[in-house]
């Protein structure tokens, strides 16, 4: 699976976390409304003449494939935002991050979402993905904190960066693990139907998630830099295929 991306994935999946969550308050956080159902695999079906049945491939049968993450280099830690939701008078605060492959490839994007409506006397948690494309849709997601009891969750929306996956009325005990934990696993399926198992590091998640919220001046300022880093690796990344291009020998002639 390749997590390259032609668009900046990392600024892309910033703002658009932010948008959803400052914009509307999300179907799983309207009063009086459960949690919608996890998705469920999809059950298998007979392949087609000629054809090998995707769960018998060498791929599917090789085990679960772990990608472990690192935090974004531009990001120093966790960043929490708040506002307040127009429509419904709803307090909105997210913890996020953003988080790259190793190799320094934006891979996945992660946002805790705490919304309280005073009014209401309501208080409603929903942890948010952006992943890479290429995934199927269908068997949903799972998380868990440190491999301590998984929670499933379902995919919401793809747009060309990736797709938000998104687990709603998510209870006290699991923000708490999120905040003690060392490691946050999400699991999903590739179109092998392999499970990918992403490592995202959790360290200070709880600092963040307790704290106060960032300035929203600091927050454009760090929005701007970010920007900047994009474009910067994006133009290197360029002249060095260029470079590459320009070095590759010529054919053999016959």
């Amino acid at each position: 699976m390749s997590f390259t991306r032609s668009a900046p994935f990392a600024r892309a999946a910033f703002l658009g976390l932010a948008g959803l969550a400052l914009a509307t308050v999300p179907a799983s956080a309207q009063p009086k409304k459960p949690a919608a159902p996890a998705a469920q695999a999809p059950a298998p079906t007979a392949p087609a003449p000629g054809q090998t049945p995707a769960a018998q491939t060498p791929a599917a049968q090789a085990g679960p494939q772990i990608v472990t993450l690192k935090s974004e280099p531009s990001q120093a830690d966790w960043t929490k935002v708040c506002g307040k939701d127009q429509g419904s008078g709803t307090d909105i605060c997210y913890t996020t991050r953003d988080f790259v492959s190793d190799q320094g490839q934006p891979v996945l994007a992660a946002a805790v979402y705490d919304m309280k409506n005073p009014a209401q006397k309501q208080e409603i948690r929903v942890v948010r993905f952006l992943l890479p494309l290429g995934l199927l849709l269908q068997p949903g997601i799972r998380f868990s904190v440190d491999g301590q009891g998984a929670t499933a969750g379902r995919f919401a929306v793809c747009f060309p960066n990736g797709c938000f996956a998104e687990v709603g009325g998510v209870d006290a005990a699991v923000i708490a693990a999120l905040k003690k934990g060392t490691t946050l696993n999400v699991s999903v399926q590739n179109q092998t139907q392999r499970e990918v198992t992403f490592a995202v590091p959790l360290a200070g998640f709880g600092k963040a998630f307790d704290g106060p919220a960032m300035d929203p001046k600091v927050l454009e300022e760090q929005q701007k830099k970010l920007q900047s880093e994009l474009e910067k690796r994006s133009e290197e990344m360029r002249k060095k295929l260029e470079t590459q291009q320009g070095a590759a020998p010529a054919p053999a002639a016959k």
